[in-house]
């Protein structure tokens, strides 16, 4: 019997199954609930921890007409001290916690040699502590990097340990489920981490990894927010709009966000090829730069560039944009709109070139939300719709990930009644991302990691 067909055996068994092999089935998915349950528990801290910067993000004023308070001034210089020390970290002793943890999961499961060095212990905490750091710093990334190795990490160390419980999966394969499993836990979305594992980790359709890769991910969900978590994340979008008019706006949607999308993409990958040999040189003198700059972002939108983004989505669901100068005119929302935007693209660059761990996809959903607001405004059309397509749009133009963008966009909001919408602009937006940067974001910065260090 040729491998393939065994492990078919185990997953997929007969319509009458001896006993033997319903004894097979049990325990091998009662060994997938355990790495699930082992999978959301490691991602249950950093879950803690993101939720950090909701209470941090209170006390910014996010509007000119709100005065900074002492405890909103001392958030936005956090940066300028905590981005040298994570450098230094990353430069010396740390140097295996640095990085977002997506790439080097890639490579390894490209090159499984690289897998031990990649899932080593060390370095998976290490990162885990710096993305820590810089989350209660506000810097604006986000945690899909972590959580994704920390589930790699996880789900490999199970498989070496217990393998009789686990008998059907070669290595690539169990660290493929736990990577999606691993987003699966941090951001409470089952459904997501079986998707960002095929779209993304295998780029293959197979039985044999997607059942047990919902098992792995429906059970880490359920442990890494013990304590509960809003059934959509942001907010809920009551908006019933025909399709045709989803559709049409799905196209400026789609387009202007795979635009930005791409340039993001392009900038970002640029910028940590040019930063690498810099840091290397002078952490401490880069990381000031780095950090100044993020403090003078944050200063100059009134706060609303920092943190992962999601607090600000949340505002804008709930009450809208936030006014620069307390003026209606939709001449200065828009003023407004666009330089908020132009924050939330350059700060997560700032952010993530230097190697700090963290993830673009919080950031990638913020800016998206705020362009699709921006042009129903515009276009005097309900600007929750606009939010709901952008969510999906200015994911998928970054990551060129349509179908993951689509599944995330929903669990963050609630938008079903948006499907034609949310599907064209999430699609529009990856062709587009694609025709400004060729390579993924995570597959650019993948390549960085496996060229030879000079």
């Amino acid at each position: 019997m040729s491998p393939d067909s065994r492990q078919e055996s185990v997953l997929i068994p007969g319509t009458l199954p001896s006993q033997s092999r319903l004894k097979g089935l049990v325990r091998h998915f009662i060994g997938l609930v355990l790495v699930g349950v082992l999978i959301g528990l490691a991602c249950l801290p950093l879950n803690l921890v993101d939720g950090v910067q909701d209470h941090l993000y209170d006390l910014m004023p996010t509007s000119a007409t709100e005065g900074w308070s002492w405890k909103g001034l001392l958030v936005a210089f956090m940066p300028l001290v905590v981005m040298p020390i994570l450098l230094l970290l990353q430069r010396g002793p740390w140097q295996a916690g640095a990085g977002s943890g997506i790439p080097s999961t890639m490579n390894g499961l490209e090159d499984p040699s690289q897998l031990p060095k990649a899932m080593a212990l060390p370095g998976t905490v290490q990162r885990g502590v710096l993305w820590s750091i810089a989350t209660v710093a506000m810097l604006p990334l986000g945690r899909e990097g972590p959580v994704v190795q920390f589930g790699a990490a996880v789900a490999r160390a199970c498989h070496r340990r217990f393998r009789d419980w686990l008998p059907s999966f070669n290595e690539r394969q169990i660290v493929a489920i736990g990577g999606g499993a691993g987003l699966a836990g941090g951001f409470n979305t089952p459904l997501l981490g079986a998707v960002f594992m095929l779209e993304e980790l295998t780029a293959n359709y197979s039985i044999v990894t997607i059942w047990p890769a919902l098992v792995v991910s429906v059970a880490a969900a359920g442990f890494s927010n013990i304590g509960g978590e809003p059934m959509f994340g942001l907010g809920v979008l009551n908006i019933a709009l025909p399709e045709i008019e989803q559709l049409m706006l799905a196209f400026p949607i789609g387009i202007v966000c795979g635009l930005v999308g791409g340039l993001f993409n392009k900038g970002l990958v640029w910028l940590t090829r040019r930063l690498a040999p810099v840091i290397k040189r002078k952490p401490l003198r880069t990381g000031l730069c780095l950090g100044g700059g993020l403090t003078v972002l944050a200063l100059l939108s009134w706060g609303t560039s920092t943190s992962d983004g999601e607090a600000l989505v949340r505002q804008l669901i709930e009450q809208g944009m936030p006014n620069a100068l307390g003026n209606d005119q939709d001449f200065i929302t828009g003023l407004t709109s666009g330089w908020i935007t132009l924050v939330r693209v350059v700060g997560p660059m700032l952010a993530l070139s230097p190697g700090v761990p963290g993830g673009l996809i919080d950031p990638s959903l913020t800016f998206g939300a705020v362009l699709g607001y921006t042009v129903c405004a515009v276009a005097g059309i309900s600007s929750q719709v606009g939010i709901g397509l952008g969510l999906a749009a200015g994911l998928s133009g970054v990551t060129q990930l349509p179908l993951v963008s689509i599944v995330f966009a929903w669990r963050l909001t609630g938008d079903q009644q948006l499907f034609a919408g949310v599907v064209l602009a999430s699609v529009l937006a990856a062709y587009t991302g694609r025709l400004v940067c060729r390579d993924p974001v995570y597959h650019g910065l993948s390549k960085l990691q496996s060229a030879p260090r000079r």
